[in-house]
């Protein structure tokens, strides 16, 4: 997304017409009317990337156009950035500049932060970092804590990873009057815009509230919609693929407290497998109630881009109630297209997690015919 896309005084009217458009697009799906959640106008990003460019003695923070990949556009302001960011923004850049060890073959830059506080910077460099850089790295993270406390440093290279404090970051979230921690890993995915997505946990929280049995959740990752919807069934089995969001969904379990979740690793493909009877996987044996003593009548998925593939599809469509959020209203409507034979939507929301792009993550909740 260009910078110059990004029109506070027009995001109203460019959330009206993007909503427009999905809410058509789904439409033959006999989708009610959407409830909308708009997002923050500016400061809604809590995550952003940046290469490094270097010119002689300059360094700045650049971006490409997809028209123009070769060009590098230097970014001097990102107001779409949490405001933490955007202040960090100019006083690392500074400090890179000035220190020679910094800057050598500095080749990217990425923020993570969270509405807790604290913020996560990673330096990915062309070059094996010594025993230099790390001294060069804690005078750096020391002198950016001064203003911005709760703050730690990676370096990376080739097969190297160096930590100053953590490679994760707690956020906290308030839902429904309760609040949730959360261990946000480096380079593990997030939520991008951490207002939104309260709204989109909200919602789905909502939902739950009317179902019963045990719940299946596929694409668990950190547990971000997971810890909030276990309060409403029995018991849930969440699976999830990569190691490092497995690990951080127990150690957010365990840090809020919640018993009746347990987290399996697991593809779709392979859950959906197993539901078949079509293969044992022994880490299905490793938990506390064997699969087959679960009451699963509700499945929730957030899918990658990709969406559904045609075998989870039809694991999915033999559950009762499917909550399904997409962030790609186009594979949702494919999936749809099969889902429609066996369920109906009861319930359809639309989350501006990108505001002034092409965009939409949607929400929607079927119910058995």
């Amino acid at each position: 997304m260009p910078l110059s896309a990004v029109q506070p005084e027009r995001y109203s009217e460019l959330l009206d017409t993007k909503a427009s458009r999905v809410a058509t697009q789904l439409a033959p799906f006999a989708a009610p009317p959407p409830a909308i959640y708009p997002s923050p106008p500016e400061g809604f990003r809590m995550r952003a990337e940046f290469r490094m460019w270097h010119d002689g003695d300059g360094l700045d923070y650049v971006m490409f156009r997809k028209d123009a990949p070769k060009t590098p556009v230097p970014i001097t302001a990102f107001p779409i950035a949490c405001d933490r960011i955007q202040q960090l923004m100019p006083a690392l850049l500074e400090r890179l500049r000035s220190n020679l060890e910094l800057r050598k073959k500095l080749f990217q830059v990425e923020f993570l932060s969270t509405l807790a506080g604290e913020t996560l910077i990673t330096l990915i460099y062309h070059r094996q970092l010594e025993e230099a850089w790390q001294a060069a790295a804690a005078t750096l993270r020391d002198e950016l804590q001064e203003a911005h406390p709760g703050l730690s440093i990676i370096g990376r290279a080739r097969k190297q990873k160096l930590i100053l404090g953590r490679d994760w970051v707690l956020e906290r979230l308030e839902i429904g009057g309760q609040q949730y921690s959360y261990r946000q890993h480096e380079q593990a995915f997030t939520q991008p815009n951490a207002r939104v997505n309260v709204n989109m946990i909200e919602w789905a929280r909502a939902q739950a509230r009317k179902l019963e049995g045990d719940l299946l959740e596929l694409y668990c990752g950190n547990g971000n919609f997971t810890l909030p919807l276990a309060c409403h069934f029995k018991r849930v089995l969440a699976t999830e693929l990569a190691k490092v969001s497995v690990r951080a969904a127990r150690d957010n379990l365990a840090d809020n407290g919640i018993a009746n979740v347990e987290i399996v690793r697991l593809s779709a493909e392979e859950v959906t497998q197993a539901l078949a009877g079509e293969r044992e996987f022994r880490r299905l044996g490793e938990l506390s109630t064997p699969l087959a003593e679960y009451d699963l009548r509700t499945v929730f998925v957030d899918p990658p881009r990709a969406g559904l593939d045609e075998a989870t599809l039809g694991m999915v469509s033999t559950f009762e109630t499917i909550l399904y959020i997409s962030c790609n209203p186009d594979t949702l409507a494919q999936n749809l297209e099969t889902l429609r034979r066996s369920h109906r939507i009861d319930c359809f929301a639309l989350f501006d997690q990108f505001p002034y792009t092409e965009h939409m993550e949607c929400g929607v909740l079927l119910r058995r015919r």
